[in-house]
């Protein structure tokens, strides 16, 4: 198998901790897992903020962030998963973010999940300890129809009735310019997510726990299930109340719980950092 690629920037550049990808992180050398954490379709790493305090102090969170968005708003979102997928397996290389990790992604963000774990592995990087998929069919199911072509309105009006819109404090219809913004970035991850046409490969190794919701039409329990074809090791099946956007909702705490019992049982089974030895006088 070949090394993984690692990228390293030109002789004399100062790197931000972290990157574009992933601002302001750098590897925790008391984590004994890190969960990388990708957005849904328009989505921002906000919707991680606090779960550090969640899931257990051996674990740290990686949020990505994607372009167009946030401290990104000068880029230009991207169009198309798979390239998108390899820049980010290029980032967490280059920042050694893949010794001992996990994979989280919601709707758009399991796919590209998905995407990345199977990149790291065809560059020769270790794959995820496990691959956590939630809100999303299965890959092969993508590639149709999620709404990119609509109007403004209309599409507002699909993220208003997925419960995109609850507790975000703005009311597109009364001048919600902040949310009109990320109009271009929806649009593009849309586009995305209808475009991308899955590549048949060998399964992963890694064990898979796919989230449904209640009541879902972007991920349908029946083509939940079918994430059971792209692992050779376990699948574990989880459904929820609370629709599309039950992370962000009171299904949240389930939620948490589920993935702090994993990563928790993975995270025991990394050595803790060694303890420095004190030098007596």
């Amino acid at each position: 198998m070949p090394a993984p690629q690692i990228t390293e920037p030109p002789p004399g550049a100062v790197r931000a901790p972290g990157g574009p990808w992933f601002p302001g992180v750098t590897a925790d050398p008391n984590a004994r897992l890190r969960l990388i954490c990708f957005p849904h379709a328009g989505g921002t790493p906000s919707v991680y903020r606090d779960w550090h305090a969640h899931l257990g102090a051996h674990v740290q969170i990686v949020p990505v962030l994607l372009p167009g968005r946030s401290f990104r708003l000068g880029e230009p979102p991207r169009h198309e998963l798979e390239p998108l997928a390899a820049d980010i397996a290029t980032a967490l290389l280059a920042e050694r973010l893949t010794d001992g990790y996990a994979l989280f992604g919601h709707s758009m963000g399991a796919l590209l999940a998905y995407e990345v774990a199977c990149e790291l592995r065809a560059r020769g990087a270790d794959e995820p300890v496990h691959l956590f998929v939630s809100g999303s069919r299965a890959p092969h199911f993508y590639g149709v129809g999620m709404g990119a072509e609509l109007t403004d309105e209309s599409l507002l009006d699909l993220v208003r009735d997925l419960g995109g819109l609850t507790g975000a404090g703005v009311d597109p219809r009364a001048g919600g310019a902040p949310f009109a913004r990320r109009m271009p970035v929806l649009r593009a991850d849309l586009t995305a997510c209808e475009t991308y046409r899955w590549t048949p490969r060998r399964p992963l190794d890694c064990p898979i726990t796919a989230i449904s919701a209640e009541g879902d039409p972007i991920a349908p329990p029946d083509q939940v299930d079918e994430w059971r074809e792209y692992t050779y090791g376990s699948t574990l099946r989880r459904h929820l109340p609370g629709g599309h956007f039950y992370l962000t909702g009171p299904e949240r705490p389930a939620l948490l719980r589920e993935l702090h019992r994993e990563l928790e049982r993975h995270a025991t089974g990394f050595a803790a950092p060694p303890k420095p030895r004190r030098t007596l006088p």
